[in-house]
């Protein structure tokens, strides 16, 4: 999609601010401490983009395949993972129609894709399909319903950023889904997006959980 080639070459610089670093890190331990070990290591990382965690799902000694929509995304995905001797698959395909066989992976994993799959019940039951029984499948995604999902959906985002093609979720439309096959849940991301660069902490983080929404939403099912 040409949307997501035109934020290729200048995607992982968020990465490089501190805001950007905090909200990487956050994101990262709460995906992680749901994705829990289990047999088998072949992962299909959805919506890898650049390959972030394509790469750390490599380095932690999984088998992974990374798919996108944008070849621009794959290209640096590509070269990022040639770049650490990362043996990582990756090729351009969409979420509704995986090019894979029933039961062909151990897991699937999904960080800040979903914010753009507007059938999230028709994703799923494709995903579920390529992941072998008793596989994990976890995504995490912004929550529409917190001060993060006010700003993408702010006259400004939604005018002059890829967050108008966005179609934003609630905890609530991924739970109604596979009801009996969700493991966990969890919702991270509770310090806004209008903290003062000073204030970013974990402990300030800690003290937000109490009274905030998260702004970011993990949920682990098995199938």
């Amino acid at each position: 999609m040409a949307f997501f080639d035109s934020e290729a070459k200048t995607y992982d610089s968020w990465y490089d601010t501190k805001l950007g670093e905090f909200v990487d890190e956050i994101e990262r331990k709460c995906a992680f401490n749901l994705f829990l070990p289990f047999e088998g290591k072949r992962i299909l990382d959805i919506g890898c983009g650049t390959g972030n965690y394509s790469i750390r799902l490599a380095k932690l000694g999984y088998e992974v395949v990374g798919i996108d929509i944008s070849d621009e995304m794959l290209d640096i995905a590509k070269e990022k993972a040639k770049g650490k001797k990362l043996d990582i698959e990756f090729y351009n395909m969409d979420i509704y129609d995986l090019k894979f066989d029933d039961n062909e992976f151990d897991g699937a994993f999904s960080m800040a894709a979903f914010e753009f799959v507007e059938d999230t019940e028709k994703a799923l039951d494709e995903i579920f399909r390529v992941i072998k029984s008793e596989g994990q499948v976890l995504i995490g995604t912004i929550n529409k319903d917190s001060n993060w999902g006010e700003l993408y959906l702010s006259e400004d985002f939604q005018k002059n950023s890829v967050f108008k093609y966005a179609h934003f979720k609630t905890m609530g439309d991924f739970t109604r889904i596979y009801q009996n096959k969700i493991v966990n849940k969890r919702e991270c991301l509770f310090i806004p997006p209008s903290i003062n660069v000073e204030d970013i902490s974990i402990e300030k983080e800690k003290a937000l959980s109490h009274n905030e929404r998260g702004g970011f939403i993990c949920v682990l099912w098995k199938k």
